[in-house]
C-alpha cells in the first residue's frame, strides 16, 4: 500500500514538473522568463521547454498593433489661443524584455510624453496654423517622441491627430470674428457697387452732353448752310426772306393753339403787317 502511495506522489510530481516545464506561446503573443528572478529568455509563439521550479514566466506581452487613445487637453498657442487637442497612437512592441524592464507602465509613459510633446510643438504655433496644419503636427510629434520609446522596446507606428478645436470662449469669439468680416465685406461691396453705378450714371450724362453739343453743333452747320443756300438764292430780294418768316411764326402759332397747356394764343403786332406786305407785295 505505501509502495501505491509512493507511485502515486511520483507520478503526480512529474505531471506536475512536465505541466510547469512546457509552455504553449499563442501566436501574437511573447512570454518573458525570468531565473531565480532574473531576465532569463524571451519564448516565442508555439511549444517551449522552461526548468520547472528554476524559470517561471514572470510578463506575458502581446506583439500585436495596440491602440492607445489620447485624451484631449487644452493646449495654449502662440498667440495665447486656448484649443482643445487628442489625438490616436498606434505602438508596437518589438522587445519585449525592454518594454516590462525599461520603464513601470509603458502605456503610462507613453501616452504623457505623447500629451507633453504635443503641448510643446502646438505652444510654438499660431491658432491659424494650428487648425491648418494637422499633417505638419502628426510628422513632428512622431518624430519627437520615437527616439524616445525605442529605448522602451515600442515602435510609433503611427500617430493621428483627432481633434483640434478652439475652446467655446474661443470659438464664440471667432464666430464674432467672422459675422464682423462679412459685414465688412458686404459693406465694401456695397460702396465699390454704389460707387461703379455713379460713375456709369455720369459716364452716361457725359455721353449724353456730348452727344447733345454734337447735334447742335450739325444742327447750326445745317441752318448755316440753308441760310447760305436761301442767300444765295433770293440776293437782295427780301420777299422771300418774309414770306419764310412768316410761315414760321404761323407754324409756331400753331403748336401753341394745339397745347393742352395752351390757354391763350398772343399773336405779335408785326405779324399782319408783315404777313399783309407779302400779299400786298406780291400783287
Amino acid at each position: 500500500m505505501e509502495g501505491f502511495i509512493v507511485v502515486v506522489v511520483f507520478l503526480v510530481l512529474v505531471i506536475v514538473t512536465l505541466f510547469l516545464g512546457v509552455r504553449i506561446v499563442p501566436q501574437g503573443s511573447k512570454h518573458v522568463v525570468q531565473r531565480l528572478g532574473k531576465y532569463h529568455k524571451t519564448l516565442g509563439p508555439g511549444l517551449n521547454v522552461i526548468i520547472p521550479y528554476i524559470d517561471s514566466v514572470a510578463h506575458k506581452v502581446t506583439t500585436k498593433d495596440i491602440v492607445m487613445d489620447i485624451p484631449s487637453q487644452e493646449v495654449i498657442t502662440r498667440d495665447n489661443a486656448v484649443i482643445i487637442t487628442n489625438a490616436v497612437a498606434y505602438i508596437n512592441i518589438i522587445s519585449p524584455e525592454k518594454s516590462v524592464y525599461g520603464v513601470e507602465n509603458y502605456q503610462f509613459a507613453i501616452q504623457n510624453l505623447v500629451q507633453t510633446s504635443l503641448r510643446s510643438i502646438v505652444g510654438e504655433m499660431d491658432l491659424d496654423a494650428a487648425l491648418s496644419s494637422r499633417d505638419h503636427i502628426k510628422a513632428k510629434l512622431k518624430a519627437a517622441i520615437s527616439d524616445d520609446i525605442s529605448d522602451w522596446g515600442v515602435t510609433m507606428k503611427t500617430v493621428e491627430i483627432q481633434d483640434i478645436n478652439p475652446s467655446q470662449t474661443m470659438q464664440a469669439a471667432m464666430e464674432e470674428q467672422a459675422a464682423a468680416e462679412r459685414q465688412r465685406r458686404a459693406a465694401v461691396t456695397r460702396a465699390e457697387g454704389e460707387k461703379a453705378a455713379a460713375i456709369l450714371e455720369a459716364e452716361g450724362r457725359l455721353e449724353a452732353s456730348k452727344r447733345d453739343a454734337q447735334a447742335k453743333v450739325v444742327l447750326a452747320e445745317a441752318s448755316q448752310r440753308a441760310i447760305q443756300k436761301v442767300t444765295e438764292a433770293i440776293g437782295d430780294n427780301e420777299i422771300p426772306i418774309m414770306y419764310l418768316i412768316g410761315e414760321k411764326y404761323v407754324e409756331a402759332l400753331k403748336s401753341l393753339a394745339t397745347s393742352t397747356n395752351a390757354k391763350v394764343v398772343l399773336m405779335p403786332a408785326e405779324i399782319p403787317t408783315a404777313i399783309r406786305g407779302i400779299l400786298g407785295g406780291t400783287k
